[in-house]
């Protein structure tokens, strides 16, 4: 097993603890300006951005990379895993922050969280940019349409359903199957092992692996149930925000086509890029070219749709 002490990283930011709503987040600061909120993916935490941090603060942003409920530093209470809650917590974070709205970036379940704040609560997102995550609908649409595509990709989600064997698979061997996690839905030549050691030490923090599945557990399990239907309804609300999706062209976790359909959901200008020889993190695999389309798409008053 892993303390907390492993998330706590140095470098040109800064670390705190944030309450919102009840529970503490661990918060990662740089620079001055808008703010950006950095919202992670799955089986990762707050220092998949560090590249962002970096080149956001030096372009004159606020950026802020949480870790998510039960992951790293923050708080891992026993519930609390479903959409609308995590996209609460996100949105209660930044009324925390002295701020009102921001420009929401999130990868993965980051950037469900980031599509459902977008939904739910618009008055948050100035701008929201998804990365490697397909709107909610279109990948609930995708499971069930694609069988032998993303319902294939996303066999290991399924594999999560079952109770504490997969916990115990994520942490054993020091975690190696974090590991292989990452080595598969990326594209050749990431991670390299140092990058892989950290979220493995990272994931083997007492209560992360379970945390970390329950948001994939309520995510299958609610798609038939009332939360679920109810959730799905309220996602059918347009994105008034400017939305930048951005998806590794290798993204093996989630499909380029599952993603692709999402523009459908946004009433505001909209901007698609497919980020060459990068899998299911275009963020850590190619951060410059990352970088250079999300910092000219902020720098951008109108956006293109």
């Amino acid at each position: 097993m892993s303390d907390e002490s492993v998330v706590f990283i140095d470098g040109p930011w800064t670390h705190r603890s944030v309450h919102a709503g009840g529970t503490r987040f661990h918060v990662v600061e740089a620079g001055e300006g808008p703010l950006v909120l950095l919202l992670h993916g799955f089986p990762q935490f707050w220092w998949t951005w560090r590249h962002q941090l970096r080149s956001l603060a030096a372009h004159g942003y606020r950026a802020v990379a949480i870790d998510l409920r039960g992951y790293g530093g923050s708080d891992k209470p026993p519930r609390g895993y479903d959409l609308p809650t995590l996209a609460g917590d996100a949105t209660g974070l930044i009324r925390a922050l002295g701020e009102t709205g921001a420009i929401v970036v999130g990868h993965g379940w980051g950037g469900l969280m980031a599509w459902t704040m977008a939904a739910l609560e618009p008055k948050a997102v100035h701008r929201l940019v998804a990365v490697g995550s397909p709107h909610p609908l279109r990948l609930r649409g995708a499971l069930l349409a694609d069988p032998f595509g993303q319902l294939r990709a996303s066999g290991r989600t399924l594999g999560f359903q079952v109770p504490f064997l997969p916990e115990l698979r994520l942490t054993a061997r020091g975690a190696s199957l974090v590991g292989r996690l990452l080595e598969q839905w990326s594209g050749p030549g990431w991670p390299d092992p140092e990058t892989a050691r950290t979220y493995r030490e990272a994931f083997r923090i007492p209560a992360v692996a379970h945390s970390a599945l329950e948001y994939h557990r309520w995510f299958a399990r609610s798609q038939l149930r009332p939360d679920g239907l109810r959730y799905a309804r309220a996602m059918r609300a347009e994105v008034e925000a400017p939305t930048l999706q951005l998806h590794g062209a290798l993204d093996t976790c989630v499909l380029p086509r599952t993603a692709q359909g999402s523009g459908r959901y946004v009433a505001a200008p909209y901007r698609w890029r497919l980020v060459e020889g990068a899998g299911h993190f275009p963020h850590e695999e190619r951060p410059e070219v990352f970088d250079t389309e999300l910092l000219g798409w902020l720098s951008d008053p109108e956006p293109d749709r």
